[in-house]
C-alpha cells in the first residue's frame, strides 16, 4: 500500500510491502527501510483487534430476508474519499467498499462479509463519526 504522509511541512511517500510478526519493510521516498512495530491490528482497515464476528452453520440455515443486515460501521471519523459500490451491488467478504480519508490518510474499508448492499447512509465528500453505520450488507 503506498501513502502520503506530511509532517513539519515535509511530504514522503510511503510503501508498505510486508509485515511479518512485529517487522515492517517498507520503502520511504524510495528509500528501504526495515522497522520494528509495536502493536498491530489485526485488519488495519477496521482498526480493531477484536474478531469479526461470522456467521454459523445454523445461522447459515436461516432464509437471507431473517437475518439483520449486517452494518458496517466507521473505524474512525473521517470524510468518504470514493465510494466503490451502490445499493444491490453484490459483495464478496473483505473486498474493498469504500476509501475513507482520516488524518489526511487514505484508509481502504472492506466487506466483513458476503452479501448484496442493502442501504447507503453517507455518498462521496460527506463526514462520518467513528461508529456511524455507512451501509448496510444483507
Amino acid at each position: 500500500m503506498k501513502y502520503k504522509i506530511k509532517t513539519k511541512g515535509v511530504e514522503y511517500e510511503v510503501q508498505i510491502h510486508k509485515v511479518e510478526g512485529n517487522i515492517a519493510q517498507l520503502t520511504v521516498n524510495d528509500v528501504d527501510f526495515e522497522v520494528e512495530v509495536e502493536r498491530l491490528a489485526v485488519n488495519p482497515t477496521r482498526m480493531s483487534n477484536e474478531p469479526e464476528k461470522k456467521i454459523s452453520a445454523e445461522t447459515a440455515a436461516i432464509k437471507p430476508s431473517q437475518l439483520k443486515a449486517y452494518e458496517l460501521k466507521s473505524p474512525l471519523p473521517g470524510t468518504i474519499f470514493e465510494m466503490y459500490v451502490k445499493e444491490g451491488d453484490t459483495v464478496k467478504e473483505d473486498q474493498v467498499l469504500l476509501v475513507l480519508e482520516a488524518m489526511k490518510m487514505e484508509n481502504n474499508i472492506q466487506a466483513g462479509h458476503a452479501g448484496v448492499i442493502e442501504k447507503i447512509f453517507y455518498a462521496s465528500g460527506d463526514a462520518v463519526m467513528e461508529g456511524d453505520v455507512i451501509l448496510t450488507i444483507r
